[in-house]
């Protein structure tokens, strides 16, 4: 729902960070030599295995691979803002389960880097999460609601630990998305030596899984 062309973002936030008008050959060559070329790759590199991570079905993973480059220090500050922005996208999709962290990282670039050519998108944006997370608190403040609305609206939050406690303490059967959802992240396992209640999910891509808590009765 909130995906944009990625690469297009990426290069016009190098090209904002970096760029320099060039009159002749030699301050062209002085402005390339002036952009890392191994920080142009990664930064690509990881943008696209997001990408194609999101397309498998495995958002998630995604966005552990752009917290991970985050952590590069000789990133520049066009690169982080658009990193904090595409996490923060797909922190707050429909398979990210982490509307508090999609707020966190849209804050990130709006007080961190003002300047940023996500910036207006990306204030766009926090105001939607921001009225997500204040609709879902909402719900969880209702004494009408039920275990089933509480549990879905704390793993979206990404309140996740609540959530599996409420899950376990109730006995309840998430939706599938919410279950896939939980074992890419790592809650659950797929596995004969696995205990406890066993829940049957199916991935994007068909594969059949019965699921267990990997940690349970450990």
């Amino acid at each position: 729902m909130f995906r944009t062309v990625t690469f297009s973002l990426a290069m016009t936030a190098l090209a904002t960070g970096c760029a320099t008008t060039v009159s002749d050959s030699d301050t062209a060559t002085t402005d390339a030599a002036s952009i890392s070329t191994s920080d142009i790759t990664e930064f690509d590199r990881a943008l696209s295995t997001a990408d194609a991570l999101v397309e498998a079905g495995n958002t998630p993973t995604a966005i552990d691979r752009l917290t991970q480059l985050l952590g590069d220090p000789s990133l520049t500050d066009a690169q982080r803002a658009v990193l904090y922005f595409e996490r923060g996208k797909l922190r707050m999709s429909e398979s990210g389960f982490d509307v508090w962290g999609a707020i966190a990282d849209f804050e990130k670039v709006v007080d961190d880097y003002p300047e940023s050519v996500v910036v207006t998108e990306t204030q766009d944006l926090l105001g939607l999460a921001r009225g997500e997370a204040t609709s879902l608190n909402f719900l969880l403040d209702q004494p009408e609601s039920t275990r089933s609305q509480r549990f879905s609206a704390l793993l979206r939050l990404g309140e996740h630990d609540d959530a599996i406690d409420l899950m376990l303490s109730s006995n309840l059967r998430p939706e599938n998305r919410e279950l896939v959802a939980m074992y890419q992240i790592g809650y659950l396992c797929d596995g004969e030596d696995q205990t406890g209640p066993s829940y049957s999910a199916t991935e994007p891509d068909g594969t059949r899984r019965e699921l267990r808590f990997c940690d349970f009765g450990k």
